[in-house]
């Protein structure tokens, strides 16, 4: 991987391809190599240039955790030295948050943006949920690892994936094998207790689809088809069978509406 210095901090990325870029934003505690197994592929197929990076708090730093204008001034530094400037931008989660604050602040760096298990408020529930997982990563509690990945699983895969034997013994042997790092959830987590910005989204203007997840606990479709409302001609879809982690359970229907729509935009995909 590389690294390129933006934004005072330094974010180690990948770029492969040749044709039109699109940058591809993780969400909380995920490292940019996660995109490598479906998206990066599919998009590098269809003949874009692709690059995938670290979000800041990845790696833990000194100084206090990042906030959201630190990461949106990140993104935009990366697409001004690596793309000189304008992309397509696809982000999930707190990395759809992170696109959606660009076009706010920096409307002519986007292109296009796919904005996949997004919201635009708070509610209840998310907003209790956030608050006890900072509380957990920020305390001196550490969970066992098959209870950390039992409760990973459910927050962010589909019953449909859960119900299946084979499935669920392979999603929970590689969430007990890889857990999230608390280090890295301290630095990123509260990143996910936001304001209500549905009324600054109706500013946007620029182009951009809005994926949800039908069974998605965390962003669940109703809040993100408030953001598809909020901005003017975004376009709205929803995914079924799979939770939080949509693009990992059904990866192929998610790449085909990634690929479809930004290829629309300025370009002829190859035959």
């Amino acid at each position: 991987m590389a690294v390129a210095r933006v934004n005072g901090t330094s974010l180690t990325y990948t770029d492969q391809g040749t044709g039109d870029p699109v940058i591809l934003v993780m969400g909380t505690g995920g490292p940019g190599h996660i995109w490598h197994l479906h998206q990066v592929p599919a998009l590098l197929a269809a003949g874009f240039r692709v690059i995938t990076f670290d979000n800041r708090g990845l790696s833990p730093v000194p100084g206090p955790p990042p906030e959201i204008d630190d990461l949106v001034g990140d993104l935009a530094g990366l697409a001004e030295t690596l793309c000189g400037g304008r992309s397509r931008f696809v982000g999930v989660s707190m990395g759809a948050h992170v696109v959606q604050e660009l076009m706010l602040q920096r409307p002519e760096l986007v292109e296009a943006a796919v904005l996949m298990a997004t919201r635009g408020r708070p509610d209840h529930f998310r907003a209790r949920l956030a608050e006890a997982e900072a509380e957990l990563n920020f305390g001196p509690v550490e969970l066992p690892a098959a209870s950390g990945a039992a409760l990973r699983a459910v927050l962010s895969l589909s019953p449909h994936t859960l119900n299946d034997e084979s499935n669920a013994r392979h999603w929970l042997d590689l969430f007990e094998l890889f857990p999230t790092s608390k280090a890295v959830m301290r630095a990123q987590s509260k990143l996910e207790i936001i304001d209500n910005r549905l009324d600054d989204y109706r500013t946007i203007e620029g182009r951009c689809l809005v994926v949800a997840f039908e069974d998605d606990l965390i962003t669940p479709p109703h809040l993100g088809q408030e953001v598809a409302t909020a901005i003017a001609g975004a376009g709205y879809a929803r995914v079924a069978k799979c939770g939080h982690y949509g693009y990992l359970e059904q990866p192929d229907e998610v790449n085909s509406l990634i690929v479809d729509f930004l290829s629309v935009t300025g370009r002829t995909r190859p035959s």
